[in-house]
């Protein structure tokens, strides 16, 4: 595995927004940080984060007045998660140099959307993608795709996330119980006859590849990735 995390600094006093938030970003692939609103320059100068999500309703200051204290040391990237959504705290946030706003309630695929083109913007080429890899098969993480024998095919958000649970697991079986909790944290609804679905998906894109037993299943117990030895 080539892990290379960017770090996020997540400054806000809503403990479960920012503990969803963690949650979220850790999934992928960030190194994440969290700040209630106390000593936010220490961490900023001690974490040197490369991107910083930030509440405006904080304690003490607010977030603008954070934001332009921030921007007198460093340029890092900076958007706005806020329950403010009136066009006058957009254009404040925007003027003391936040780099985009998003307002509560906010979903969190969109976020994701918001923080790659900014991280984009501002790091070009030079943002290190996590990508990874088993028996010669690199899966790109942030890109939704998978790459073998100088082919490659795209994958959608969850035949990513289950690609990425096996490929992590090492040709280790993975229950479905657990695969259906990182795809579908929060939808009751879903059942097994929805992950095999996604499973045939997959299996016909790695067909395409040449992959055909590439991902296994062990009857009544999960699914894994062949190390060759099967």
């Amino acid at each position: 595995m080539y892990n290379f995390s960017m770090k996020v600094l997540i400054i806000e006093d809503d403990k479960i927004i920012l503990n969803s938030l963690k949650e979220y970003l850790e999934n992928w692939e960030y190194e994440v940080f969290k700040n209630s609103g106390i000593d936010i320059m220490e961490d900023v100068k001690n974490i040197k984060p490369d991107i910083i999500l930030m509440d405006i309703i904080l304690p003490s200051f607010n977030g603008y007045f954070w934001c332009e204290k921030i921007r007198k040391t460093t340029d890092i990237p900076i958007i706005f998660i806020s329950s403010k959504s009136e066009d006058l705290d957009i254009i404040m946030g925007m003027q003391m140099g936040a780099d985009d706003y998003i307002t509560k309630p906010f979903n969190f695929d969109v976020l994701m959307v918001k923080i790659n083109a900014v991280m984009k913007r501002y790091y070009g080429n030079n943002i290190i993608k996590s990508v990874l890899e088993f028996n010669d098969v690199m899966l790109f993480v942030n890109e939704f795709r998978l790459e073998f024998d100088d082919n490659e095919i795209n994958l959608t958000k969850t035949e990513m996330l289950i690609l990425k649970s096996l490929f992590e697991a090492k040709g280790e079986i993975v229950t479905r119980e657990k695969l259906m909790d990182k795809c579908w944290q929060n939808d009751f609804f879903i059942d097994d006859n929805t992950l095999a679905v996604n499973i045939n998906r997959i299996r016909k894109k790695l067909n395409k590849l040449g992959l055909d037993d590439f991902l296994l299943t062990k009857k009544y117990s999960g699914y894994y990735l062949n190390d060759g030895r099967n």
